[in-house]
């Protein structure tokens, strides 16, 4: 299938859970249109991954930025575990931010906020980063496959496609999204190279086990363009490499 007719699918689907989202009352601050929507009972999805044994046993998470994910990112700092956050749309040479528990000056729910991370945290490279165990995402839908769809924007999907191309992550890394229950569906979400998928999904009521999630083994050139190529340092660097 083209990937115009797999784009146009997979915006109908989003665009059907943003309007039940909204109609629901399912978000926090305004409108989940455009974006990973904050659902209520973020906080409460964030405390049933802490009992996921996934979770229990990694030292290293990589987590997306977004609001409904900071309980998750908070959560991690507390319990010890260092967390790396990407630089927004990874537009930096050194394209995460490090917030280690260790040598936090600001308390973890402060520190895990998006805006206070770029205040307080130190920004690395690909080289500087450890291993992840663990990779927390955000999903506008998410099937119970584990086929999640993102916002569109395709920057979490380059993120893990970038982590796996270094070689700091692999079959034996965890992927798990914290979503509202209204965001998981009982349909096939269509797929393409670049995306990956997810082992565990959770709610604030659940927990469920996919299939086992699908990884990029790297980056996938030939469907990057040069914008994005321009704007991303990081993978200019890569790209002179491969």
């Amino acid at each position: 299938m083209p990937n115009t007719d797999v784009n146009d699918r997979k915006n109908k689907i989003r665009q059907r859970v943003w309007d039940l989202l909204d109609r629901e009352g399912a978000v926090l601050g305004g409108s989940s249109h455009g974006r990973i929507p904050n659902f209520v009972g973020a906080d409460h999805a964030a405390a049933q991954l802490a009992t996921v044994a996934a979770w229990y046993d990694a030292a290293v998470v990589k987590a997306v930025p977004d609001k409904a994910q900071l309980p998750a990112r908070a959560r991690a700092l507390r319990a010890g575990k260092i967390v790396y956050m990407a630089v927004p749309k990874l537009a930096a040479q050194q394209p995460f931010y490090l917030l280690d528990p260790a040598t936090l000056t600001v308390p973890a729910e402060e520190a895990a906020s998006s805006h206070t991370a770029a205040a307080v945290a130190r920004t690395v490279g690909v080289d500087e980063l450890r291993p992840v165990n663990l990779i927390v995402c955000g999903s506008v839908a998410v099937n119970r496959q584990g086929v999640r769809l993102g916002k569109g924007a395709g920057y979490s999907d380059i993120e893990v496609a970038l982590l796996a191309e270094a070689g700091l992550i692999g079959p034996h890394t965890t992927i798990v999204t914290t979503v509202h229950s209204l965001q998981v569906l009982d349909q096939d979400i269509p797929e393409t190279r670049h995306d990956f998928s997810v082992d565990f999904i959770v709610t604030a009521d659940e927990i469920i086990t996919c299939e086992p999630a699908r990884r990029p083994t790297g980056l996938i050139w030939d469907e990057l363009s040069p914008e994005q190529l321009a704007a991303m340092p990081v993978l200019q660097s890569f790209h002179r490499k491969s």
